[in-house]
């Protein structure tokens, strides 16, 4: 998985007060001992410097990459078995909207200097039991030190079968606008893990900061998506954004009805405690949940796929001709945001 990291000595402090000498694994070890046991059959049993990959037949290879960096996508206090499977679950859920299956994936690990076994250890299990719920193999990668933050990489491979990847560009006018799950959990989980939510319950407060820390790739709708949808993305950047994205590149618009968008219990009791929270929910982001243009002739079989694989999906939208921006809608009003979405730069 790519150049050898040097080994490093730690001292820890024993029982009697005194300082011990541990050394760390070189890259070599490292490999075998905590990435080698989730590698697939591709990945060679990461004994080689590239992986070998036949997708099936019948179908095109689907390929997404998403790298997380400590104090930007994740907290520095975050527990690493949680960071691992957000790593992967946000690729996954790439895949989803393209209507794919996963077969594998690479990972990149830039390890900081105060890096620990135990660390290791944790984010590996993590990243394992998810690599296996999913049935999304460790391919390969690269292992490498940095002075800092932890950063990580996962570019995940899936497959569609021939010609069915659901596009950005697919949006139809006369298309219906669909969303998965509900909207706008992760948003206000972070804002519950910066202590910026009004007083909540116990329970929905533990929802939110759980949907941010760890989303739900919605990959049981993926035959759905390459089956009945015209167009479609995952919600990472906020609803508003990601939606105004989608049209924009299909050359289309829409007019959405916000006030149909499907909200969690505890979003519902964040909002109404404090009402301005409504516009983090639907631009904040860290949601990954699926956007769908959906040909009114094809809507009745999505929903029906999608009920079949325990996935809702909530109809908030109707796709129309033009390049104009879309217009959000709420309670007879029209609303102007003034972020539509979450942006790095």
């Amino acid at each position: 998985m790519g150049e050898l990291y040097d080994t490093r000595y730690t001292a820890r402090t024993g029982k009697n007060g005194h300082a011990t000498i541990t050394a760390r694994p070189n890259e070599d070890d490292l490999i075998a001992r905590y990435f080698a046991p989730l590698a697939g059959e591709g990945g060679l049993a990461l004994k080689d410097d590239a992986a070998l990959l036949t997708p099936p037949a019948g179908h095109d290879l689907v390929l997404t990459v998403d790298g997380l960096v400590g104090g930007v996508h994740f907290f520095a206090d975050d527990p690493p078995g949680p960071v691992a499977r957000k790593a992967l679950r946000v690729n996954l859920s790439d895949l989803a909207a393209k209507g794919a299956r996963p077969l594998g994936f690479l990972l990149t690990l830039a390890l900081p200097p105060d890096w620990s076994a135990k660390w290791l250890a944790d984010f590996v299990a993590g990243l394992g039991d998810d690599s296996l719920a999913y049935g999304c193999p460790l391919l390969g990668g690269d292992t490498v030190k940095t002075p800092g933050p932890l950063t990580l990489s996962i570019t995940a491979i899936g497959a569609v079968p021939t010609g069915r990847m659901v596009l950005r560009t697919g949006a139809r006018a006369g298309d219906l606008i669909y969303v998965t799950g509900t909207i706008g959990d992760g948003a206000l989980g972070l804002q519950a893990r910066l202590g910026h939510l009004p007083h909540i319950n116990e329970a929905a407060h533990a929802h939110l900061l759980d949907r941010y820390l760890l989303p739900r790739p919605r990959l049981a709708l993926a035959d759905a998506m390459a089956g009945h949808a015209s167009g479609g993305m995952d919600i990472s950047d906020g609803l508003v954004g990601d939606l105004s994205k989608m049209l924009r590149v299909s050359g289309v618009t829409c007019e959405v009805d916000l006030s149909l968008l499907p909200l969690s219990a505890a979003a519902r009791e964040a909002i109404e405690a404090d009402p301005r929270l409504f516009e983090i929910a639907v631009t904040g982001g860290d949601d990954y949940e699926l956007l769908a243009s959906v040909a009114p002739a094809e809507a009745s079989a999505f929903e029906a796929a999608a009920g079949a694989a325990r996935v809702s999906v909530t109809r908030v939208g109707e796709v129309r001709a033009g390049p104009a921006p879309p217009r959000f809608l709420r309670d007879g009003g029209e609303i102007v945001f003034r972020h539509g979405a979450f942006s790095h730069f």
